[in-house]
């Protein structure tokens, strides 16, 4: 019985169980409100269609329309690379663009065939290429198992998994995979055939084929490459100037392809047998699109794993490019949201006999400029693709294929990574160097998916290293905390002025957590501050077509009990405390670099960013990565102040120190006035208030 008792009170008094019961409890009465939510997010339009202005259905059409051109030589030329007959290429472009209109979180982002996707399955059909499947069926696996993967890491709100491939690695890798690509195309450029597999292999063969390569082959091809390059030449120069250069440029592939198909119907149409053909076309042979059809099973668990580093690189170019274009174009995007997109995209899109696909840069680049307004563009793009699916594939069967190759070289060669970048990484961080090395040369050399598992590997190995081998310290370049506690306990003032946040990090800082930790402060600072007057985000900016960050911002504000967000102060001065950060590196330089200009986009170029408490051996990754830091109040030109960030002992002198002349202009919030002159008389500590955040 005693047993019986001591049970029982155990489970009463256990902090786990009680801790289980109530989280419990909490889920079970959020449970409708939050399985409504959670269906709206996968749906973004819901949110969107009721607030679409119909004056953007003109920039819609139009973007719609330039990227519909510029996807189908691309899909043809990806198709290519992945080895698979090049019509298949367009059978993998139409669905896609259209599932995103109603599940995509940005408005710029062009979904397709990419060269990366290509190359990586090229390698699992090689590695298969004596099977009973052919290569079509195999690319059609291999996306349905990417599609698998992406809607469990999705669903599941699993996307800070990918935080674990850095930055360096991913330069590295990419790098890599862009000049295999390149590669690959030399023997299509040139008209050899006679080329063998593997980088070492591939340059050998191509030296010793060069005497017999075919001299129009070649004609076509650096023909279509110097076209290709006038044309992205001149969008740059002129083309914001004259829209018919801009449209010209931003459609140069199918421009290409046009001409070229035309003079390799004109040359070739009467030589009867393929052999007879002065170079060699593409021969597309389709019957507009295929039925729909379900890969074989045996065939699906043959290349589940396989399909493991495909996803893991498609997937974080995706999540990258729909990043950074939400930066640029002053919205928020959705992570786990693109990523749930990925994964259903890929599945139903594998049906139709089609590769994989993923956000491309060079397209979404292209949408962006053509002021696409929402995802609706889609439907236009998808509407040309079947177009030319139903209509142009007899066409396209005399495309050269040195004029593909050309296409493939012209658009993969910006995705190679220069020298000045991994210098970059050597300056900074010995470990993000290798480890770049490590995912180039492995990746280039041996397999991509033993490249970026090994780089991936050594980064987490570097890691456990460094927490195994800790070191205890105290030095007059790592203030003791207790010291810093000290100096901020004199001539406290009461409070902080409301328009002031401060961050401490409460671990180091690198690649699995840099993300993070940049989103964090982020939401923070839009939690609590109101958006600068002459800042998109601002009631009085012309409204944008995406309501995610509206509404991610008033369930923010509502967790915080905010109920008046018109009364919240401006940002004025961020304070980043590094006292417990005793290691970044290379990709977190790069991400509080973004923060530092997502800050200024929020809050106006005038608002402070100041470090404190910062290491000198964390100071110096800093500055070897570029960033420009100054003790202080030392003195620089007023043009310099722009760029560079000031660094204080600790958080009360960050947050006591003058303010410079331009961060106070603009602001008329009286409290936040009155504040900073306390601090400038009293000077200390820094009290915590409910817009002071601890991340790391």
């Amino acid at each position: 019985m005693n047993y019986v008792e001591r049970a029982k009170n155990d489970v009463a008094t256990d902090v786990t169980w009680n801790r289980v019961a109530r989280l419990t409890a909490k889920g079970a009465r959020a449970l409708p409100s939050a399985s409504v939510e959670y269906v709206t997010e996968k749906f973004p339009i819901i949110g969107w269609l009721p607030k679409y202005n119909y004056r953007w259905v003109i920039n819609d059409i139009i973007a719609g329309l330039t990227v519909g051109l510029m996807l189908i030589p691309q899909a043809l030329s990806y198709a290519k690379i992945a080895t698979i007959p090049v019509q298949y290429g367009l059978m993998s472009s139409w669905l896609p663009s259209a599932i995103y209109t109603f599940m995509g979180s940005t408005k710029d982002v062009s979904t397709g065939p990419t060269s990366l996707i290509g190359l990586l399955t090229s390698e699992i059909i090689e590695d298969l290429e004596h099977s009973e499947w052919t290569p079509s069926e195999i690319a059609s696996a291999v996306a349905l198992m990417m599609g698998v993967y992406g809607m469990v890491v999705g669903f599941l709100k699993l996307g800070f998994l990918l935080d674990f491939v850095s930055l360096p690695v991913l330069s590295g890798f990419i790098s890599a995979v862009a000049i295999t690509i390149i590669l690959n195309q030399i023997p299509s450029l040139l008209g050899e055939t006679n080329v063998g597999s593997g980088t070492a292999t591939q340059i050998h063969d191509v030296f010793h084929e060069l005497p017999r390569a075919n001299g129009l082959a070649c004609a076509v091809g650096f023909t279509g490459i110097f076209l290709l390059v006038v044309l992205e030449q001149s969008g740059k120069r002129w083309g914001t100037k004259n829209k018919v250069v801009w449209f010209l440029a931003n459609t140069r592939a199918f421009i290409t392809l046009l001409i070229f198909t035309g003079v390799g119907y004109a040359v070739n149409k009467n030589r009867g047998d393929p052999k007879n053909y002065l170079f060699d076309v593409a021969q597309v042979r389709a019957n507009g699109q295929e039925p729909p059809r379900v890969p074989s099973a045996a065939l699906i668990s043959e290349v589940a794993t396989r399909s493991i580093t495909v996803f893991v690189g498609a997937t974080i170019e995706h999540v990258a490019i729909a990043r950074a274009f939400g930066v640029r174009n002053n919205y928020l995007t959705d992570q786990t949201q693109e990523i749930t997109y990925f994964g259903v995209a890929n599945f139903f899109n594998s049906f139709f006999h089609a590769m994989g696909v993923g956000g491309a840069m060079s397209r979404t680049a292209v949408n962006s400029a053509a002021n696409v307004k929402s995802p609706l563009s889609g439907l236009i793009t998808t509407a040309v693709v079947l177009i030319s699916i139903f209509k142009l594939v007899g066409t396209l069967y005399w495309i050269p294929k040195a004029t593909l190759a050309a296409i493939i070289v012209t658009a993969v060669f910006p995705l190679i990574s220069g020298p000045t970048v991994f210098y970059n990484y050597w300056k900074t961080s010995l470990a993000d160097f290798i480890s770049s090395m490590i995912a180039f040369w492995v990746s280039l050399f041996v397999s991509t998916e033993i490249g970026i598992a090994s780089s991936v590997g050594f980064n987490v190995l570097y890691v456990l290293l460094r927490q195994v081998f800790t070191r205890v310290s105290s030095t007059p370049d790592k203030r003791s905390e207790l010291a810093v506690v000290l100096d901020e306990a004199r001539n406290a003032p009461s409070s902080i002025p409301p328009d002031t946040s401060i961050f401490r990090f409460n671990e180091s800082i690198f690649f699995p957590n840099a993300f993070r930790t940049k989103s964090s402060i982020m939401d923070t600072i839009q939690t609590h501050h109101a958006p600068s007057y002459d800042s998109a985000f601002s009631p009085e900016a012309e409204r944008n077509w995406s309501v995610v960050g509206e509404k991610r911002i008033k369930k923010l504000r509502r967790r915080a009990n905010i109920t008046n967000p018109s009364g919240l102060p401006p940002i004025r001065l961020v304070v980043i405390d590094f006292i417990k950060a005793s290691h970044a590196d290379s990709t977190a330089c790069t991400h509080l670099k973004a923060l530092v200009r997502e800050i200024k986009k929020y809050g106006g170029e005038s608002v402070n960013i100041r470090f404190a408490g910062i290491s000198r051996y964390v100071r110096q990754r800093f500055e070897r990565a570029g960033w420009r830091l100054v003790d202080g109040e030392e003195p620089v030109t007023e043009e310099d102040e722009k760029e560079v960030v000031r660094v204080y002992d600790t958080v009360a002198a960050a947050v006591m120190a003058p303010r410079q002349a331009q961060s106070l202009r603009g602001t008329d919030d009286e409290d936040s006035e009155k504040a900073i002159q306390q601090l400038s008389t009293a000077g200390g500590k820094v009290t915590t208030t409910t817009h002071q955040e601890k991340v790391g």
